[in-house]
């Protein structure tokens, strides 16, 4: 199980492989924002990359690409939806490992849309999943967990 990078893929900042893992974060949750953008709470609105099935809902896990709406922040950007990265989820999921991973809430960070961070830190910690299929995230991540 190697990361292969394809050209594409590659230069948007994202690798190619992806785990699957423990979806916990279903359309309509409200997770926080765990950067230095401003804002504070995002609604999740949409999960890109979700094959889904005839009225399943879109899940997202950590590592996940989604689309948010900003619920509570300054008024510029309150409503504004933005694409975002998933760094925690409460809900355990499982590592190749062995052990069961869980943080004390759900977080992401904003990006723009050629992929780049919005905020320049982000506050707590990031899982280990996210770090690894986001470079630039995991340069500014100060804990990886």
């Amino acid at each position: 199980m190697s990361l292969v990078k394809s050209r594409a893929v590659s230069a948007k900042g994202i690798l190619e492989y992806k785990l699957s893992g423990a979806r916990g974060l279903p359309l309509g949750s409200r997770v926080v924002c765990a950067d230095n953008s401003g804002a504070k709470e995002l609604l999740i609105v949409q999960v890109h990359r979700f094959g889904g099935r005839l009225r399943r809902r879109p899940t997202a896990n950590v590592g996940s690409m989604i689309t948010v709406a900003v619920t509570k922040g300054p008024p510029d950007l309150k409503g504004q939806m933005f694409p975002a990265i998933v760094i925690r989820q409460r809900f355990p999921f499982r590592r190749p490992e062995g052990h069961r991973v869980a943080f004390e809430d759900n977080a992401a960070v904003l990006i723009s849309k050629e992929g780049d961070l919005k905020g320049t830190e982000t506050r707590g910690p990031v899982a280990r999943e996210a770090a690894d299929m986001w470079p630039k995230l995991a340069g500014m991540a100060s804990v990886i967990i």
